[in-house]
């Protein structure tokens, strides 16, 4: 095969030699001489930061109750991420149903990393600081909520986020209502929480 030769868009051109292949399969290139490309040639918009580096992900199919009145961890929504650089960012994504046990009480929840809630608004004074309340009026049923927060741990360690939920008084639920008769009238559900790692 002869060469193929690429002309340059002001000047100059370059011819590019077909390689050899042998019969056993052997790849030849052929010698040659230039220049390797530098930084110069890094396309900037592609190289930025902003990529996904990582995903890590769980789903609560079963259960939980509490009656707690401090935040307490909610079993099985709970994920483990460890970032390739201390200046990436972890987007957190988290899906949460269930019941605060009407009229009694609500859900109340929160993100959590490590030990540190997160997500959580200034002065909250006497309030419950925290991201949504699970509270329906029919004890058959639930209701979904959720989050989404970019958050900087700043640290290249394992990382753990999880969900922690409260009650004011009686009992709250997590993926089914505070009645769980078992018949279609009543309804389970799964919540979820995903973590991503984002590259500075």
């Amino acid at each position: 095969m002869s060469a193929i030769r690429l002309r340059g868009a002001t000047s100059g051109t370059t011819d590019v030699v077909a390689a050899a292949i042998a019969g056993d399969g052997v790849l030849s290139l052929p010698t040659g001489t230039g220049t390797l490309a530098t930084t110069a040639f890094v396309n900037t918009a592609v190289a930025a930061g902003g990529k996904v580096l990582q995903v890590v992900s769980v789903t609560k199919v079963d259960t939980f109750s509490t009656s707690s009145t401090s935040y307490v961890d909610i079993t099985g929504l709970s994920v483990s991420i460890t970032p390739s650089s201390a200046t990436s960012q972890v987007y957190v994504s988290a899906t949460v149903t269930g019941n605060g046990n009407p009229p009694s009480s609500g859900m109340f929840l929160q993100l959590v990393r490590g030990s540190t809630a997160i997500a959580i608004p200034t002065s909250p004074g006497s309030r419950s600081a925290g991201f949504a309340v699970l509270y329906t009026v029919d004890a058959a049923l639930n209701q979904t909520t959720g989050t989404l927060f970019m958050d900087s741990p700043a640290t290249t360690s394992a990382t753990t986020y999880k969900i922690q939920g409260r009650v004011n008084a009686s009992t709250g639920f997590i993926n089914r209502g505070s009645t769980d008769t078992d018949n279609s009238g009543y309804i389970r559900s799964v919540s979820s929480i995903t973590v991503m790692e984002i590259s500075a």
